[in-house]
Formats: C-alpha cells, sequence, structure tokens
C-alpha cells in the first residue's frame, strides 16, 4: 500500500480524502485519465496517457476534459478544509501531461454554494436510463448557465425546434460513422459492459437500456442488449430531453482543461437541483459532426460538451480506481 504524503498543511489522511474527491469526476467510458503528484508544497494534476482512448478520442481533447472535471473537484475538496486553492494551468513541452499545480492560497471558509457543490459530488452519477417526462424549468437552466459562466464557459441550451432536429441528426451520423469503425467498436468493447470486480469502466448495468422510442438521441455507452432491465422496460424516455452545449471561452492547449472544470461545476449544479446527466459524445469525438454543431449553434469556437439533462430514477456510481492507484511516483531530481 502506497503512502499518501501530506501536502498544503493536510494530513495524509486529508490528501487521501482530497484525491478520492477528486476522482469521482467523470470520464470517457469512465476511464478516469488522470494522477496526481503530491508534494509538501504542491499537489500536480497530470494526465494518464495509459488511458487514452484514441480511437473515440484522437486529439485527448476528452482526456483533458475529464482531468478537468477532476481538477474542479480537488478544488472543491480543497474549499471543504477550509483552504482558498490557488491553481495554475501548464503548457509544458517538456511534461506534456502535467496540466495544473494547486498550492495554498490562505485560508478562507467555503461558501454556501461550494458546500452544496462539495455534498452534490458523492451523489453525481451519469444516468444512461430514461429521465422522468417533465421539463427542465427556466429557473433551473438559468442555474446550470451560471455555473458555466463562473468557470469562464457558455452552456448553450437547444430550445428550438430546428436546432433540436438538426442535433439529433448530428447524433444518429456521428453515431454511424463510429459504428462502421472497428477500432472504435474494439475500444468500446474494451471499456463498457465490464466486469463488475473491474475499477474503472462502464459496468453492464449502468448502460445496458435504450428504447426503441428514443432511437434519435443514440446512446454512445449502449453495447448491445446485454442483461436488459425488466425494471425499466416499461419506462418511456422523456419525448424531449434538454439538451446543453457548453463551450469554452478559453484558448491555447489548456482550453480542454478549463472546458473540463466548467463542466463538472454545471453537472454538481444540476445534482444539486435534483437534475441528472449523460453525454452525447459522439457528436464531439467526431469531426464533421463537431463542426456542424459549432456552426449550428453560432459558437466561435468549437464545442466541448454536450449534455442531456433532466429528472432521472437513481443509478449507483460506476467503480472508481483507489487512491494508491492515482499517485504517481516523485520525478527524479534534476542536476
Amino acid at each position: 500500500m502506497t503512502t499518501v504524503p501530506a501536502a498544503l498543511g493536510l494530513s495524509p489522511d486529508e490528501v487521501a480524502d482530497l484525491l478520492a474527491t477528486a476522482g469521482r469526476a467523470p470520464s470517457l467510458h469512465n476511464s478516469q485519465p488522470w494522477r496526481f503528484l503530491v508534494r509538501p508544497q504542491v499537489i500536480e494534476l497530470w494526465a494518464d496517457p495509459r488511458r487514452r482512448l484514441p480511437a473515440a478520442d484522437p486529439t485527448g481533447r476528452e482526456h483533458r476534459v475529464a482531468c478537468g472535471a477532476a481538477l474542479f473537484n480537488l478544488r472543491l475538496a480543497l474549499h471543504g478544509r477550509g483552504i482558498r486553492p490557488l491553481v495554475t494551468l501548464h503548457a509544458d513541452g517538456d511534461h506534456p501531461d502535467l496540466l495544473a499545480s494547486v498550492r495554498y492560497g490562505g485560508h478562507r471558509p467555503p461558501t454556501p454554494v461550494l458546500r452544496q457543490l462539495l455534498a452534490a459530488v458523492p451523489r453525481r452519477h451519469t444516468n444512461r436510463l430514461p429521465f422522468a417526462d417533465e421539463p427542465v424549468s427556466t429557473e433551473e437552466r438559468a442555474a446550470l448557465r451560471k455555473a458555466a459562466m463562473e468557470e469562464g464557459a457558455w452552456l448553450h441550451m437547444v430550445e428550438n425546434d430546428r436546432e433540436r432536429s438538426e442535433l439529433a441528426r448530428l447524433a444518429a451520423e456521428a453515431h454511424t460513422v463510429q459504428q462502421a469503425d472497428p477500432a472504435y467498436r474494439a475500444e468500446l468493447a474494451e471499456w463498457t459492459a465490464v466486469a463488475e470486480d473491474r475499477h474503472d469502466g462502464v459496468p453492464a448495468r449502468a448502460g445496458d437500456y435504450r428504447p426503441a422510442a428514443h432511437e434519435r438521441w443514440v446512446k454512445r455507452d449502449y453495447t448491445g442488449g446485454q442483461g436488459r432491465s425488466t425494471a425499466t422496460t416499461a419506462i418511456p424516455f422523456e419525448r424531449e430531453p434538454a439538451i446543453a452545449v457548453l463551450t469554452s471561452y478559453a484558448f491555447g492547449p489548456y482550453a480542454d482543461v478549463t472546458a473540463g472544470q466548467a463542466m463538472q461545476r454545471v453537472l454538481l449544479t444540476a445534482t444539486a437541483e435534483g437534475l441528472t446527466a449523460s453525454f452525447l459524445s459522439q457528436l464531439i469525438e467526431v469531426d464533421r459532426a463537431r463542426e456542424e454543431l459549432r456552426r449550428l449553434i453560432g459558437g466561435p469556437r468549437g464545442p466541448q460538451v454536450v449534455l442531456r439533462i433532466g429528472r432521472g430514477w437513481p443509478v449507483s456510481a460506476t467503480p472508481r480506481r483507489s487512491v494508491d492507484d492515482l499517485l504517481l511516483p516523485p520525478l527524479p531530481e534534476t542536476v
């Protein structure tokens, strides 16, 4: 068992709790592509290159977005300990997997909003099942937009019929493109419907249901009819889910990390509001679909995340890597 170092004035047990909270972030196929280098004065966030999924995510965009979500959770956990985190985002050519450094920025009690978001971390689960046929309210949509803006991003709600129709078409076409790729299908099979004893990937229980009534919103983590739940087959999908597209205002190599932080704040705000979400990731992963989506919503930059949001029945958490597995060994001293 690895010993977790003390850092930022916190004990090893407290640091372990920070990392466990960070590790509850969402990621493509629950690949959990983050690791942490812990030193007395800094906690560094590194992307884990062993957990890249090149068929679905050839540019590493979703890899970095997921790491950004873990960074937001780490920030929240530090706020929960009364520590103001000072975050530096990196674009280091010598260490391309080094994404962020977090240092002690003084003592500051968390705000009620931050406490609410931190409490939502263990309750936030990607929900691939049907949602209730109940609309997301105007006030809830405003809260989600505000959450994105707090992290330097914009959340576009797809509300008019033309946009919805076009988005459904793009989702279906992108799904067809991916399913025609043998490398993509092999990668999907490796990371979904995984055995229950794995600490990563999407278990069959989490993504085994997709009724015919909702074919127009193709579910990404569906891998076939295996293990279909008889308890949910009588539940129809919502007729028109709330669809949101997140676009970051950031430029440069760390724009994806910034988008990931915004995405996680949106997801935790949704959880705190009693909402749940799943991803329409094929719209981001297929270049042509992503570009058409950008033109559709009129954004100056490419979309980073597409979410389906609503009110869902409870789902269980996906497995998580141990804190030991999240720790990077110290880097060798340079002379």
